[in-house]
């Protein structure tokens, strides 16, 4: 049987020797081989440089994330062939559809993300100018560039599918390549993963290379520019952390290790409780999905001492209904772990909890199955501990890496916030209560410790995702034993693979740089009114200015009637004189607005298609009756849209009364069309 192929500097690479043989989780049987033998990864990592990364800056983020949406429905054509594959990893259909859908998702959720929240551009721009001189003629502003390296992501063996993409969704949408170096036990699914990805052509070649095997010399060739990101044990990640090569050339490094996570259960929720009933449902569903192999699953159940009882017994009672066996029995609830050596690693550890408590369900000798071999699959029996010191060290300590999960007791909030941190860094926790309260002191109290909390209760249950279920939208990653990074978290995870660099320089120039018009800048007053421009003809600074409007007292008194808006200041003269904010009666706010509106907007059908927002008002100065006000509308920043006839427009709008006094200032966000097609030749 040949080796996996990997696949690396454009080509797939056959090792000459025959490999390390991998096997199916539930039949024991060979299934494949796996080498890097005979692969250069110094001309690997080349590779990704010089023909990936370049091919990636020619492309906008909105052109990435076109192209990672594209990849995402492609990918979902081959979802049974996927199931099938992941089945032999001892995950059952619902594990699979975790790993496999869920990475999927984050393609698609990072295709959305780029087309909405970032710009259609190779430059983020982040935050706002920041004035750096008196004049107004020297300003400084931050900016986000792609590393210009590889983002090398070396996964754990849980989620062959689903940590490669959540991984490669937000270095691609950056405009970073990567090299996927998966686990070795379940490094199959990947590789048919990876060769899906090459065959479709979606992405371009240079930023998807893939290495199956042993990483070899990888880190040695790693420069600064590059990235690396590994999911796995701490022991790992401290020893690939401190490679002399990533920690000489700083490197960036992320690491999400697993870790000892708890879920804390409410003294409100007495047995009968919606939230008593939900803590042992999740408890028993995050010892069971994948096994227990999950770096986000529950290891300590922290629950009042006068419960524990009660949730042992029902916990107990719940997981003698779950069926262990072969994944593709549809009765079947849990399957196997990994391999045979994961499951001896998992009885090692149960031998270390088994000094600090006991057993309350399970036997890690024996397990009744279903469809298979108990021994010659890596089956296991789900198994509950109760440890009634909680003091032990052995319960915060260590870690089986499989359906093991430990009961401690806790007679205070203090005391419960406490045992979370004993766990040195987590990367999710829970708190079941309905209670907030209680809610507020746990959470508050174990934020410090944990990347990700979950407050479960009657409210959200319908609606949750569960805490073992990380979101692409939100970071996924924990302080200290949890390995100290962040991954995905939308645009964060972007963002990491991004150098942000402070820019100093004129309003001008930092106008040239970053595409965005600052203010200071030369504005364009031409005799073609901004809004008769379509999309492609319009440039940052083209500026109309319109006014002066007077105010009366007509008008307020008018707009007072007409909205609704009878606030004081409008229409008191004497409260509005005893205001130390106004010394009279002024104008409402969004009355400057509305003249401001009628000033700017040209009326007649044209290329401006709708106003869809504004954004970022401040009200600077009041208007008097008998003021006279005059705005100055600039386009700001011009964004097409991919795929679509019209873009979006930003323009910066100033309103200033007759002594030049800034009045109000916001943001007037349009939709504008392009040149119709026979226009545009």
């Amino acid at each position: 049987m040949a080796p996996l192929p990997s696949y690396v500097s454009g080509a797939w690479h056959i090792p000459p020797d025959e490999g390390a043989p991998l096997t199916d989780a539930v039949t024991g049987e060979e299934i494949g081989r796996i080498s890097t033998t005979g692969i250069d990864m110094g001309a690997a990592l080349t590779h990704g440089r010089l023909t990936g990364g370049p091919a990636l800056g020619e492309l906008t983020f909105h052109q990435r994330a076109v192209l990672l949406k594209t990849l995402a429905l492609h990918l979902r054509e081959h979802r049974d062939e996927l199931y099938a594959l992941s089945a032999r990893t001892g995950a059952t259909l619902a594990d699979s559809r975790i790993d496999v859908d869920g990475g999927i998702g984050v393609l698609l959720s990072y295709a959305s993300k780029g087309k909405r929240e970032l710009p259609n551009d190779t430059v983020l721009v982040d935050g706002d100018v920041e004035p750096l001189s008196k004049g107004g003629t020297f300003s400084g502003r931050h900016i986000c560039t792609p590393l210009q390296g590889v983002a090398v992501q070396i996964n754990a063996f849980n989620f062959p599918m689903w940590g490669p993409l959540e991984k490669l969704a937000p270095a691609f949408l950056a405009g970073m390549p990567s090299l996927i170096k998966p686990a070795s036990q379940t490094a199959y699914l990947t590789a048919r993963l990876v060769e899906l990805i090459v065959d479709s052509g979606i992405l371009p070649e240079g930023t998807v290379q893939f290495v199956c095997g042993d990483a070899g010399d990888l880190l040695d060739h790693l420069t600064e520019q590059d990235l690396v990101a590994f999911t796995g044990s701490a022991s790992t990640a401290l020893r690939l952390r401190t490679h002399p090569v990533v920690a000489g050339r700083s490197v960036r490094f992320n690491a999400e290790a697993d870790s000892l996570n708890c879920a804390i259960l409410g003294p409100d929720a007495r047995p009968g409780t919606p939230e008593f009933d939900l803590f042992v449902k999740q408890l028993v569903t995050e010892m069971t999905v994948k096994a227990g192999q999950k770096c986000t699953a529950i290891r300590r159940a922290i629950v009042p001492a006068d419960l524990i009882d009660a949730v042992a017994q029902a916990a107990g009672d719940r997981l003698a209904r779950v069926t262990v066996g072969n994944p593709s029995n549809p009765d079947v609830r849990m399957g196997a772990l990994a391999t045979l050596e994961q499951r001896e690693e998992v009885r090692r550890g149960l031998k270390a909890l088994t000094d600090a408590g006991r057993i309350v369900f399970g036997d890690p000798g024996r397990v009744e199955v279903v469809d298979a071999d108990a021994e010659r699959g890596a089956f296991l029996s789900p198994i509950l501990l109760r440890a009634d010191d909680p003091g032990r060290a052995e319960p915060h300590e260590v870690e089986a890496f499989g359906p093991v999960a430990t009961l401690l007791p806790y007679s205070t909030t203090r005391e419960a916030v406490a045992l979370a941190a004993r766990g040195r860094g987590s990367l999710v926790g829970s708190v079941v209560t309905a209670d907030p309260g209680f809610a507020r002191q746990v959470v508050i109290g174990a934020a410090p410790w944990h990347g990700r909390l979950l407050v479960l209760n009657e409210e959200d249950a319908k609606e949750s995702t569960g805490h073992g279920s990380p979101l692409p939208m939100l970071v996924h990653g924990g302080p200290g034993r949890a390995g100290g990074g962040e991954e995905m978290g939308g645009v964060r995870g972007v963002l990491h693979h991004m150098q942000r660099t402070a820019v100093q320089g004129s309003p001008s120039m930092l106008t040239a740089i970053t595409g965005r018009w600052t203010q200071g800048s030369p504005r364009a007053e031409g005799d073609v009114h901004p809004f008769r421009k379509h999309l492609e003809d319009l440039r940052i600074g083209d500026t109309v200015v319109a006014g002066p409007r007077p105010v009366t007292l007509e008008d307020i008194e008018h707009f007072a009637d007409f909205t609704g808006d009878t606030f004081y200041a409008h229409m008191d003269e004497e409260a509005a004189r005893a205001n130390p904010f106004f010394g009279g009666r002024v104008a409402h706010g969004y009355l400057v607005v509305s003249f401001a509106a009628g000033l700017f907007v040209s009326p007649e059908p044209g290329p401006v298609l709708a106003n869809y927002g504004l954004e970022n008002l401040r009200f600077l100065a009041p208007t008097f009756p008998g003021d006279e006000l005059t705005v100055a509308l600039t386009a700001k920043q011009i964004t097409p849209r991919e795929n679509a006839d019209y873009g979006e427009v930003r323009w910066d709008t100033e309103v200033t009364r007759q002594d030049g006094e800034v009045v109000a200032k916001y943001d007037v966000l349009t939709l504008v069309a392009k040149r119709p097609a026979a226009e545009g030749v």
